[in-house]
């Protein structure tokens, strides 16, 4: 039942970050946009102080809960690689990634975004399926 509550707790997180951030500063929050704009020395002072917010939260879950997230890795370091330069590109082209549109997006009832949401979960389920029968 505790995992329950983490979640719901990290998702209400989510959600208020997201909103602190619009109100703040007018812009979504999507990791992909904001950390180009960081990339491109642009909205330096927002954007490092949402990266470092991120950085910051298994931290902050270990101090609040006494507990270290366990995390395990079964795929290489290049497929790793390979898959987070896949993702990058698929968000810029996508413009946008799935906190963006997937958070803020379908908050906002943005068409794009549901466009895109759809897009992200039918690819995920699919690659999951292909994935499970050659594993």
């Amino acid at each position: 039942m505790t995992d329950y509550w983490n979640a719901l707790a990290g998702g209400m997180l989510i959600g208020l970050s997201a909103a602190v951030l619009v109100l703040a500063t007018g812009r979504v929050a999507g990791i992909s946009g904001i950390a180009g704009r960081l990339l491109q020395g642009v909205q330096l002072a927002a954007g490092a102080a949402f990266v470092v917010g991120l950085a910051c939260g298994p931290v902050l879950f270990r101090l609040l809960s006494g507990q270290w997230p366990e995390v395990t890795l079964t795929a290489s370091w290049p497929i790793l690689v390979v898959g987070g330069f896949l993702v990058g590109f698929g968000s810029r082209m996508g413009s946008g990634c799935t906190s963006g549109h997937g958070v803020v997006g379908l908050a906002r009832l943005s068409r794009r975004s549901i466009v895109a949401v759809a897009t992200f979960m039918t690819t995920a389920i699919l690659t999951v399926y292909v994935m499970g029968i050659f594993a």
